[in-house]
């Protein structure tokens, strides 16, 4: 039994850093696109929408910042629906 408990604990934590891992991709890669987008395409960062009220930058700007907290409920939502239960049913004694 214990056996089958470790590589269980052991799945868990595989797909735990897995879900984590792909959330703080997705992160960089948002966050280092905006970087990259202000320092190597001004010209696409500075151009205006909404009849010349606002740039593209201060939009994709806006969404780096609003993709935090999003990601964070995701990763909130999935530990609470997959990953906490499979570790409480693994704390649970043996019959």
């Amino acid at each position: 039994m214990e056996g089958r408990d470790d590589q269980a604990l052991a799945a868990l934590i595989r797909r735990r850093w897995r879900v984590g891992a792909v959330l703080t991709a997705v992160m960089m890669v948002a966050y280092f696109g905006f970087i990259l987008l202000v320092a190597f395409g001004k010209d696409t960062a500075g151009t205006l929408l909404a009849d010349d009220r606002i740039s593209v930058g201060i939009i994709l700007g806006a969404a780096v910042i609003v993709i935090a907290p999003v990601l964070t409920a995701i990763y909130v939502r999935w530990a609470n629906r997959h990953h906490d239960p499979a570790i409480a049913a693994l704390r649970k004694p043996a019959p």
